[in-house]
């Protein structure tokens, strides 16, 4: 069995964070390119979330029955399994049908779900226990880094080759990723359990084994504020910008520029998580500067200087996508033995509740009202509420 060796550590950082910034690269493209694709398919703007939504309802049903098949097949092959569905769905999604394209979000999404229950059970074993928030944080810039890398080459390739030809690189590099992994089997699915029997009552499992521990309960709630202001960030910055009369190029670099922030971010709030504060103050702080910044981005206006409006994208950078790590640190460690995997998919499947319901709020208020910056403003609430929750002394029962 793993122990807490650095050796192990480090490969076992290094292939989490691999598979986890090929997945966020996937993910990514089809929010920097929405503007290039909703035009190409004759879709309204509208369109963009009903696609996020079915994307997280997908990602929900994923992590929702994931944990018995990481217990049953490791987290490594679970990891090469997320790969392998992202880059079905990449592929589906050049097709010109948007019906097959909303497919696309089903496969992919359910997919590249099990990527963070999968990695993160492995790091649940090898990471120490003090040092677990920081090596959780580290693992966790694959994200912004994934979507950094989306923002700067998708526009540029959409520009040379069209979007269709960025979606299938990106497929090609999930299934040679899946490949490369292989060989890591052997020792980090050392633990699976192949006798282990998936049931469909592991759904209901999964989702009320957090509800039942007070400070899983706490991680949910701020899981579905968090990853439901994130998705509506990502899903509608590059769209937001063009709106205001960025061009699509320019934009995209905006959002990397902003996303560049989150990878520094991540780290710093592990760091300061792993011995110099509190981790549920550290997620109570981001709790609240998400919510500022997120309402301060709603009443960005074509007049605010480029300067201004990068400030506050930097600071809903280092607070809505940068408290992922802190959180999955604290949900593998208050979860039980051999139980890593389900309870960080049951803490994450509230976040996909977030991740489903706040885009199509925001889709709902732009169609409703014409105003981008509106929902921005709303979607800030829960974060808001949460920080209120979080600074609350903590239930022992």
């Amino acid at each position: 069995m793993l122990t807490h060796d650095l050796r192990q550590v480090s490969l076992a950082l290094l292939a989490t964070f691999s598979q986890q910034t090929c997945v966020s690269v996937g993910r990514a493209l089809p929010a920097v390119l929405a503007p290039v694709i909703v035009v190409d398919l004759n879709l309204s703007h509208v369109w963009i979330g009903v696609y996020f939504t079915i994307s997280a309802t997908a990602a929900l049903i994923g992590q929702l029955g994931c944990g018995s098949f990481i217990v049953r097949y490791g987290s490594l092959r679970m990891s090469q399994v997320a790969l392998a569905m992202l880059a079905v769905g990449m592929a589906l999604s050049t097709f010109t049908s948007p019906w097959i394209f909303a497919l696309s979000a089903i496969i992919g999404g359910g997919g590249a779900a099990v990527s963070t229950p999968a990695s993160s059970h492995l790091l649940g074993r090898v990471s120490p226990p003090q040092h677990a928030p920081l090596v959780f944080s580290i693992k966790q810039t694959a994200v912004p880094v994934g979507l950094l890398i989306g923002g700067i080459l998708a526009p540029w390739m959409s520009n040379i080759t069209g979007w269709r030809f960025a979606f299938i690189l990106v497929a090609v590099a999930c299934i040679a990723l899946a490949a490369l992994l292989e060989p890591l089997r052997k020792g980090f699915d050392d633990d699976r359990v192949p006798s282990h029997a998936f049931r469909l009552s592991d759904f209901q499992t999964t989702f009320t084994s957090v509800l039942r521990i007070p400070e899983l309960r706490a991680l949910s709630i701020a899981c579905l504020a968090f990853n439901g202001m994130q998705q509506v960030v990502t899903a509608y910055f590059v769209t937001y910008l063009v709106h205001l009369g960025y061009g699509l190029a320019a934009a995209g670099l905006v959002f990397s520029a902003a996303m560049s922030i989150a990878i520094p971010g991540r780290i710093l709030w592990g760091w300061i998580g792993s011995g110099w504060s509190n981790p549920r103050m550290v997620m109570a702080g981001l709790a609240f500067g998400m919510a500022t910044s997120g309402v301060a981005m709603g009443f960005f206006t074509a007049g605010w200087p480029v300067l201004l409006i990068g400030i506050v994208s930097a600071a809903i950078s280092l607070t809505a996508l940068s408290w992922h790590g802190v959180l999955l640190a604290e949900a593998a460690r208050a979860a039980p033995e051999g139980k890593r995997g389900a309870v960080t998919g049951g803490v994450l499947s509230f976040g996909q509740f977030g991740a489903l319901s706040e885009p199509v709020l925001y889709s709902l208020l732009l169609g409703l009202t014409g105003s981008y910056g509106l929902g921005f403003i709303v979607c800030a609430a829960p974060a808001f509420l949460v920080g209120i929750l979080l600074r609350r002394p903590q239930s022992p029962g």
